[in-house]
Formats: C-alpha cells, structure tokens, sequence
C-alpha cells in the first residue's frame, strides 16, 4: 500500500485526539512525519505508514476562517505543488486567495456531517455503541425509578416509599420520625440522593451531632456514591488562610457540619446562614430544645438557616413521644407559617379523632359489610368526605370483584388520610407496622475481677466501666474477660461475632491478643484507620468463607457500619449513654437479619459493670427491645446511678432499679400511647411501595448494565477481569481510549452488578445505571464525537451490489437548565431514517439491527477514499436523509408536550384538591408547578431534530 502524500503546509487532522485543531506538516523524512498543532500548542511525531491522520479539503460552498477568525465562502479549489489554495468569497463579496496554511487552526470537526466529510471515520463498534448508549439514556431518564436506581441499599418498601413521595417534591420540608432501626438515614440519603440526581437540589447542608459526622459521611459516600465535605474549625480556619477569607461554607456544593460548630462559633453559624442551601439535613432535632418561653442556642441558630433554606429534613426517632411542645417545635421550623402557635396546634390535632375512628372502622374485619349499609359509618363519611364522594365510593364498591375490595377500601382510607393534618410533613414508620427483625437474647458471663481493679478506690466512672484504665499496660495478663472471651470464640468458630469496646487502644491490643495468642482470625476496626482500611476489614470480617471469624470495633470506629450477616454481639464494656447502647445493638438488629441477635455481656461480679448491666436490663429492658427514650430516663437518675456505680450498694441499686422500671414502664405506655395510627398509615402505602420496587426491578431487566458496560470497557481500553462469581476488577489499561475514564481510580477498583453482593461487602463499589461511572461514561459518549460516524459495508441479497445506503440517526435536543429534567419528555425521542444513493427512504425495511448484525467493518483508509470519492452523492444523501425526518419534528414537539401537560397537569389537580381539605399544603408549592409547567412548554416548543449520528453501508 502507498504511503500518504506528506507535504510541509498542508493541513491534516488528527484521528485519534480531534481536539487538537487543524495540524500544520513541518518535515516529512525517514518515513517518519512531524505534525504542529498550533491551536493546542503541541506537536506530534508519526510512523508514515500508519500515521492516525486524515487530510482536511474544504470544497466549494463550505465555509471555513483564517487567523483573525474572519468568515469565507469557498467558490473554488486549487492545488500546487501539493499545497491547496482555496478561493474564498469574503464578507464584503470580494475574491479572495486562502492557502491552507493560512486557515485558522482551531477548527474542530464535531458535528456528524462535518466529521464523515472531512474523513473522520470511527470503528462500527464504536457507532453501535453510542446508539445503545442513546436509547440506554433516554431509558434512564424516563423511568419512573429514576434517582431510586442507583443507590446500595435494600428494596425496602417504606423506606422506598417516602423516598420517592418526598424526592419528588419541590423544596420538600419534612421531618422523618422512623423508630430507631428502620432507616431514616438511607431515607434522607435517598431523598437527598434523588434531588441531586434530578436537578431538584445542588447544594445541601447536613447538620449533626459531632459523634456522627463520620457516620454520615460514610454513609453518602458509600450508600449514595455521594461526596461530601466535612467542616470543622480546624478546616474552616485552613480554607479562610488559602482562599482570602472565602466563606468555607461556600467552599463545596455538599457540606457535613457538626451541630456544635455552629453552636459554639458565632462566625461559623454567620456564615453558614449566609450561604444559600437547596436543602438542609439536620439528624437527632429532637436535642433541638424549644418551649413557649424560650429556645435554645441550638434551635435558634438551625431556625435561622432553616428560614433561608428552600428544603428541609428533620429526623428523629421520637417526634411527639417526647412532648406535645417538643414535637411542635420540629413543625415549626419545617412551616412557622403553618405551626405559628401550640395551643391552635393542640386544638387541630384533637380535630382528627373523628378521622381516625372512621379510618379503624373502614379497616376492620367487618368495615366492609359496615359500608356498604346504610347506617353510622355512611353519615359520618358523608359528612366527611361529602355526600358525591362517598356515591362515587359505594358505587365502586358494588361494582368491585372479590379481589378489588380492599383496593376500594384502601382509597376511602387514602382519602380520609388526605385530610389529616400532618400527615404530609412527617413520616414515621414503626417495627410494629414493618416487622422483619430479629429477637434479641441478653447472655451474662460473670467473671472474678483482678486484684488491681478490686482494691482501686477511684470514683472515676468511666475507668470503673472500662477496667483496663485501672489495670495498665499488662491489663491483657490480668482481666478475667480475655481467658473467657478466648475459650468462649472455640465455641462459636463458625459463627461471625462483633466485639465492641469504647476505647480504639483497647481494640488494637485485645485483637492482636486474640489473633497471635488465640489464633482467632479476627480483624481490628478502628477511627485511626482511613476508610480503605476499615473498607478492608469490614469486606475480611464479611468473607463467609475465608473471612474472620471476629472483627473488634472501637466505639467510634463502628459507627455507621451494619454487620447484620454477624450473629454474636460482645459487649466487652458497657457504655454510660443508652443511645450508644442502642446504637451498640443497631450494628446487628437490623432488618435482613437472619439469626435472632445474641448478646453476650462479661462483666466482673459487685463492680461497676454488674450496677450498670442491672440498670440495663431490669430497669430499661435496653438488652431486649429498642426503647427511644433511653436518654431522657439516663437524665432522670444519672445522680442515681453515678452514686450506685461508685459504691455498690445493694439496697440502694435495687431501690434505684425499681424506680428506674417504674418511671420507663410509664414512658413505654406514654409512647404508645402517643402512636399516631394516622400518621403510621401514612408513611407507606404498600401497594403504591410495591409498585416503586417492580419499577426498580423492570428497569433493571429491561436495560441490563453488565454487558452495555462490558462493551464500554472494551472499546475504551479499561482492563476488566472476574474477581470472584460476583465481583469484577477494573484498571486503566495501557491502550486506554483517553486518559480519565469516568469514576475509576489510578490505581484501580473491585465492583459488583449484583445488589446483594454489593449489600454484603462495603469495600467494592455497586455498578448502577446510576453510579458516577456509569451516567459520567453515557455523557462523555454523547457529549463528544465518540462513534457519530461509520463506514461499513453490508451484504444484502435484495441489494444490488455497490449501492451506497445512508443511515442517519436524529434526536430530538432542547436546551434547558438541568432543574427543568427536560429529557423525561424528549429522552428517547428520536427519527431514524435510511436512504440509499436513488434517494429512497429504506428506513422501515432496514432496521438497527439489520445494519448491526450484518454490516462489516472497513478499515479506516478505505472507509476514508470511498467517502472522499463519494462526497458529493453523500452530502446530497444527508440532504434527503433531513428532508426525510424533519416533518415529523412538530409530531415529536407536540407528543412531549402532551405528555408533560399530562403528568404535571395531573399532579396540579392532585396538590390543588389536597390543598382544599389539608392546610398543609403549600401554596407556593401549586404556584411552583404551574410555573414549571410553562417553563417547560416554552422549552419544549424550541426542540430541534438535530443529526446524532450517521452510518454509511455499501452493499457488497
């Protein structure tokens, strides 16, 4: 084969880095050609014979510029000596010669068109691959499960459900009020996961307490694929120093701050309130404290930002239980329009018990033939509901099939919740209401305390409570909880136990004693540790088959970790704080536990330990259920029991656990007694929850990620190989497409399809359609030249050897800020059309997959000499090809803005209806829709059908 003609001056592109602009050839010698790229100023040396370079021709009517940038039409095209002389028609009409050397040199051919004209023809795999990649996006985009599909959690169906009833909202202010367990974090996560993900929200704001900073940042990270910044004083001090005294709140989109940062710092909070948050996430509100006199710094200082923010997440496992007063306090702050005073709050929420008399009667196991007589039930919902809605009810009663009854019953239920008052802004799901956990079972081990613990006089409570204070460096020789806790694990080899301490120095020493001395496999988990390393542990202690069989947890480092698939719970120190006792427990009792939690309590007979574990148990019940007022009984008789864990008395223990059961006894019936049933109702409606998950799972079927991201990896050049039956890995590979390949780290990572791999191992990341790799690969595909033009060649019975076909593949494209999510209309909205070189329209008798299946690659100089040869029956084939589709642009406009009147129609109905009978609906949010609405009508009416990518087969 000859070798290309290389001549100083003329202008060539480069295949493989387009970006570079138009090249100038300044030697061509030794089989070898030097190639400048002024535009990039960068210079490039090539083997001749394999040089990725096409010749730029410009030909008559194109238009192209010179140095400054001034416009040329090409009226004619001259050659010397190799050298191309293009004569141009400038501005003012006037002729004009254009050597090549003179054109400027930041052309970049991107456009299809432009790009198969100029020669720039990639691979067929390539072109298919950004097909697949435009009908995997626009999939994305219109599922119903969008912004629920990438997230690493179960598919819980209330925790789904007031993900996508809240997600979906405006500005959405509610308080989330789980009991302890059920999830509200991954439900805030999930909120907050889908209003970034669809545009809703850009900059959030957490606010938590100082001991779950780290939790959270955790959580996001790995949950969510969610980065956040974590601000403390030290940071905020660092990033005034480096950036001019900048506001460090302003310093990232996503920001995790200590509740006492703002507490304590005046600047701080001054600060945060100035900057302007999308959303603001504030964990434990219920320590917030508020009353008609007087609010804390605390509340005043969250109310303050709360004001300026224009959503809002409040959670807590104890809204009203704590108080009518404490649980109007986070109502205020989510609307102090809406709550502006307690005693008219009061009085309102005593109005909804008609409401829930006739939501119990509905649900009883006689409502049903209750209904439908004429009677009690039937006057009280008229009155209710109105008489044309419950005509409409009884009707579709009569009419149902056996299996719809409920289905009819279930909306006059909706219906009456509709109208109860809170029922909008707060969420609380109960264990009651979900079910699925574990039992817990409460095993004590007492031991013989050291002489050196028994002789110590120290009034140091939390010394007494954690004995190796006491012992000193040789505390291992001497405490009595090791030889037990070693003989103990030879029981349990086969069973996966976590081992709490408070301190990391006691974790450290008691792992490295039970894995060299005890020859336990066991692994350590720590806050010293970075997260890679706790990553690591964690996956060691989750391997089922070659895992450890223990993993030793400081109190700190376990945080917002779950070790559900653990059976064994040692608690090898109690802590003073019930909420971290509880916490303690969470690690294990969570749903998707398999095995009831067994939790194994060694403590030294008449010390401090056995005071505090008698507290516990015979007082609280703390072992044996979750109990959401544990601090607030602590408040009562810390005195108490500060005293007792010093001096041991019997009588006065007992009388201290007497009136310890006492006083929770009487919260525990105050709690339940408090239950809202309205309210549990209302935080999951399970049918609607059923069908979020089916949709989930229909997305997840329909467009399987696997083999899409496999095809990605190949063409890219990102080395990808079985890890295990579940797990791949992923490296940049020496060939690799370009040098950053979205989400995937220098050095590498281990990554799963599979959602109950990526559940039981937090060290590997779970490939979603949602994952950063994943939507950052699709945009780099679409947003870029990559695959928009192919040659291939087709071989084809009906057609006559040596036709040329043109395929062109248009998309609907609307400019419109991110907020709009304007691709849930136009996403898939696309025209494809086929015409060969007699202008024929072969678009419904040669499918994608007739191309795909049957077209041959052609190699690239020889896909570059047929277009050369063929430009002008080419360019007139483009012409037909838009001739073809562009009728139908007006039918695509006017179907996407049919169904956006649709759906947002719809939802306005729906709000406006609400609004009617629930005061809790916001005006400003039927204002905002509406508003949306005509923003996303004028969008859509400037739709254009542009050419997304073309395809040219020779039939052969």
């Amino acid at each position: 084969m000859s070798l290309p003609e290389f001549i100083p001056g003329q202008r060539w592109i480069s295949n493989t880095e387009p970006e570079l602009g138009l090249g100038i050839i300044v030697k061509f010698e030794s089989r070898r050609v030097t190639i400048s790229f002024p535009a990039a100023v960068e210079e490039r040396v090539y083997s001749a014979n394999n040089a990725p370079l096409s010749r730029v021709r410009y030909h008559v009517g194109d238009k192209v510029y010179d140095h400054d940038d001034l416009p040329y039409r090409v009226t004619g095209v001259e050659e010397l000596k190799g050298v191309i002389i293009y004569i141009c028609e400038d501005m003012l009409g006037e002729t004009v010669n254009l050597p090549e050397l003179e054109l400027n040199s930041a052309v970049h051919f991107s456009s299809p068109k432009d790009r198969l004209l100029a020669g720039q023809v990639d691979k067929h795999s390539r072109f298919k691959l950004r097909y697949q990649t435009l009908k995997n996006w626009g999939g994305w985009y219109q599922s119903p499960a969008r912004g629920l599909l990438g997230p690493r959690v179960q598919l819980l169906p209330h925790q789904l459900y007031i993900a996508n009833e809240v997600g979906r909202r405006h500005a959405p202010r509610v308080l989330l009020a789980d009991e302890v367990g059920l999830g509200k974090t991954i439900e805030a996560g999930l909120i907050i996961h889908q209003q970034l993900m669809t545009g809703r929200a850009n900059r959030v704001l957490i606010v938590v307490p100082e001991s779950l900073v780290h939790q959270w940042l955790v959580e996001m990270l790995r949950r969510f694929n969610l980065s956040f910044t974590i601000l403390d004083e030290e940071r905020c001090q660092a990033l005034e120093e480096s950036n001019d005294g900048q506001n460090p709140f302003e310093s990232a989109q996503c920001i995790i701050c200590s509740l006492g940062l703002l507490e304590q710092h005046e600047k701080r909070f001054t600060q945060a309130e100035a900057a302007n948050w999308d959303m603001l996430v504030v964990d434990e509100a219920h320590h917030l404290e508020w009353s008609v006199e007087a609010a804390s710094a605390a509340y005043e200082r969250i109310e303050a930002i709360a004001r300026k923010s224009a959503g809002l997440l409040l959670l807590t496992a104890t809204p009203e239980q704590l108080g009518v007063a404490s649980h109007f306090a986070r109502l205020r702050l989510l609307d102090p329009d809406r709550y502006p005073d307690l005693d008219k709050f009061i009085e309102e929420e005593q109005g909804y018990a008609p409401i829930n008399h006739l939501i119990q009667q509905l649900m009883s196991d006689d409502g049903v033939a209750a209904l439908r007589q004429a009677g009690e039930l039937q006057d009280q919902l008229k009155e209710t509901i109105g008489e044309e809605s419950l005509d409409t009810l009884l009707q579709e009663l009569e009419t149902a099939e056996d299996d719809e009854v409920q289905e009819v019953i279930f909306k006059a239920v909706k219906s009456l919740l509709d109208r109860h008052g809170t029922g909008r802004v707060l969420f609380r799901n109960t264990r009651h209401a979900v079910r699925g956990f574990p039992e817990r079972k409460l095993v004590t081990w007492p031991l013989e305390s050291p002489d050196t613990y028994a002789l110590d006089t120290t009034e140091d409570v939390l010394a007494l409570l954690q004995p190796e204070q006491i012992l000193g460096e040789d505390w291992i020789a001497q405490d009595s909880r090791i030889p037990w806790l070693l003989e103990w694990l030879k029981t349990r080899r086969t069973e996966k136990t976590l081992i709490i301490c408070a301190q990391a120095e006691t974790a450290m020493d008691l792992e490295v004693h039970l894995n060299l001395r005890g020859g336990v496999r066991s692994a350590v988990f720590h806050e010293g540790m970075s997260l890679l390393e706790r990553d690591r542990a964690g996956a060691y202690f989750a391997d089922q088959i070659e895992g450890a069989q223990v993993l030793v947890c400081s109190e700190i480092g376990s945080e917002g970790r779950n070790f559900q698939f653990a059976k064994n719970l040692v608690f090898f120190d109690l802590p003073l704080n019930p909420d971290l006792l509880e916490q303690r427990i969470g690690r294990l009792d969570r749903i998707g536990q398999q095995h009831d939690v067994e939790i194994h309590v060694p403590y030294y007979e008449d010390s401090a330990q056995e005071v505090l574990l008698r507290w516990y148990h015979e007082g609280i019940h703390a072992f044996e259920r979750p109990f959401a007022a544990g601090q607030k009984v602590y408040q009562q008789f810390a005195e108490e029991l500060h005293e007792c864990l010093i001096s041991h008395e019997q009588k006065q223990l007992d009388t201290l656990v007497s009136n310890t059961r006492e006083f929770s006894d009487a919260m525990v019936k105050a709690l339940q007694e408090g239950r809202d049933p309205l309210l549990e109702l209302n935080s999951c409606h399970p049918d609607t929850a059923n069908k979020i998950i089916e949709g989930i799972e229909a997305h997840e079927f329909d467009f399987d990620l696997k083999p899409y991201l496999e095809k990605v990896f190949d063409l890219f050049g990102v080395d990808h190989e079985p890890q295990s039956e579940d797990a791949i890995v992923l490296r940049p590979g020496d060939h690799m497409h370009s040098a950053h390949f979205p989400g995937l780290p220098e050095d590498g990572m281990t990554a799963t399809f599979e959602r109950q791999a990526a559940l039981a191992r937090d060290d590997i990341h779970y490939l979603t359609w949602e994952h950063p790799m994943t939507t950052g690969v699709m945009e780099m595909i679409l947003e870029s030249e990559f695959g928009n033009t192919s040659v291939c060649t087709l071989k084809l019975p009906p057609i006559q050897p040596g036709t040329l076909l043109l395929e062109a593949i248009y998309r609907l494209r609307c400019p419109a800020p991110k907020a709009l999510q304007i691709e849930r209309f136009v996403g898939q909205a696309m025209e494809r059309t086929v015409v060969d070189s007699h202008g024929n329209d072969l678009g419904q008798v040669l499918q994608v997959e007739h191309l795909d299946q049957l077209g041959e690659k052609v190699p690239r100089r020889n896909a570059q000499d047929l277009v050369r040869h063929a430009r002008d029956q080419l360019e007139s084939m483009l012409d037909k090809a838009q001739n073809n589709v562009l009728p139908r642009q007006d039918a695509l406009i006017k179907s996407a803005i049919e169904a956006m009147q649709s759906q947002t129609g719809a939802e306005i109905a729906r709000m406006e209806a609400l609004a009617k009978v629930n005061p809790n609906i916001r005006q400003e949010e039927i204002e905002f829709l509406r508003d949306r609405a005509s923003e996303l009508e004028a969008a859509l009416k400037k739709s254009q059908l542009q050419l997304e990518a073309v395809r040219v087969a020779v039939a052969t």
